[in-house]
């Protein structure tokens, strides 16, 4: 079946970076574009970046363009999250998602405090 495996997120103070990684499995990763999904307590689960099934394309929420950068490995079936200047804002679970299934994995936290 469809699943994601998210790491790397952790305590970070702000102005600092992190490096999120997703591995996919069960589909054609290299046909599907991909996307990072970030939620807080309370709040619906918000689109931050995607990215198309060949990495040509991407897009971003605004809160996050030109600070994050997402990017894919089609041989290795992961694709990642680069984050700099993170704000306390930043902070949420992270999930990486593939567009055209509904299946989400079990995310990673990334806290942004002094």
């Amino acid at each position: 079946q469809v699943q994601f495996v998210e790491s790397g997120g952790g305590l970070v103070q702000p102005g600092g970076s992190l490096r999120l990684s997703c591995v996919a499995s069960g589909f054609t990763f290299r046909n599907v574009p991909m996307a990072w999904y970030r939620r807080t307590p309370g709040k619906e689960r918000e689109l931050v970046a995607r990215i198309s099934s060949t990495g040509g394309n991407t897009d971003y929420a605004d809160s996050v363009k030109g600070r994050f950068t997402i990017s894919r490995d089609n041989t290795k079936n992961m694709v990642h999250l680069q984050m700099n200047s993170l704000k306390p804002e930043d902070t949420a679970v992270y999930y990486c998602k593939a567009v055209l299934f509904e299946s989400w994995g079990q995310g990673t936290q990334v806290t942004v405090s002094s």
